[in-house]
């Protein structure tokens, strides 16, 4: 764990048992975890809150929802250094790999991109690797 006061990441994804599932794993991890179930929430969230992290769902309301949204954030001059990692059912759901096009500045500009569902190892290193890059 980094050498600073814990970590917060925002969670932004509209199926709230997923959420409090993985905000329990992230808390017992001794980060400190909010949620948000949609795009509108979690703007708010972001404003308030200023995360450190922002995992983020593809689709909630609508399929684009996520993909809109960390445009958004990267062309916000306040949010933009915000590292976002999408993680998502949408291959599952769609059939269309996304992975590839993550960190794509038009498409998907995300850091990092793992699909649900995601085994917890990969997941706190990738989390980590973001946390230290953006450190």
């Amino acid at each position: 764990m980094m050498n600073m006061e814990e970590p917060k990441i925002l969670i932004i994804d509209d199926d709230v048992d997923f959420s409090a599932a993985l905000k329990a794993i992230l808390s017992e991890a001794r980060y400190v975890v909010v949620t948000a179930s949609n795009r509108t929430e979690g703007m708010e969230k972001i404003m308030m809150e200023k995360p450190d992290l922002i995992i983020l769902d593809a689709m909630m309301s609508t399929w684009q929802d996520g993909f809109e949204m960390s445009r958004e954030l990267k062309n916000h001059p306040d949010f933009k250094q915000i590292p976002i990692l999408m993680l998502t059912s949408i291959a599952d759901t769609t059939g269309v790999e996304f992975k590839s096009s993550a960190g794509n500045p038009t498409w998907l500009p995300v850091d990092g991109f793992l699909e649900k569902p995601v085994n917890p190892e990969v997941l706190f290193s990738e989390i980590e690797r973001l946390l230290l890059k953006n450190s």
